[in-house]
């Protein structure tokens, strides 16, 4: 089974919004008050192992492939809108730009409602 270019850098991406999540969740840690931070960590931290998750599925033809990358970008998407709104914020006291906390917020939902797709529409079957 190979791996589409895409596929290893939704993953790789996964894998920095761990990394990411464990970086602000120790920088929180040391920060009073940083409560924004926390939350970003804590969405990074949840959002990083249902991008694997939706990639392997899609690789591993138990999903469709586009459905799964949909959902997965825009996971991605969502959480640098997101996170990277709260982190601004409290490092730079000002937003990332306006509505853009929010606007992730809503991207992030998407990506959760194509993630419903992924798992109901059944893979198509090569025979």
């Amino acid at each position: 089974m190979s791996v589409a270019g895409v596929d290893r850098a939704l993953a790789a991406l996964a894998c920095l919004a761990g990394l990411l999540g464990v970086a602000l969740s120790a920088a929180a840690a040391h920060i009073p008050g940083a409560d924004s931070l926390k939350t970003a960590a804590q969405f990074l931290l949840f959002h990083a192992p249902a991008i694997l998750a939706l990639i392997g599925f899609g690789t591993a033809g138990l999903a469709r492939t586009g459905l799964a990358r949909t959902a997965s970008g825009l996971l991605v998407l969502g959480l640098i809108l997101f996170c990277g709104d709260l982190s601004v914020r409290t490092w730079l006291q000002r937003p990332l730009f306006p509505m853009a906390a929010p606007t992730g917020g809503v991207v992030l939902m998407g990506g959760w409602l194509v993630g419903i797709l992924c798992a109901l529409v059944p893979a198509r079957r090569t025979v």
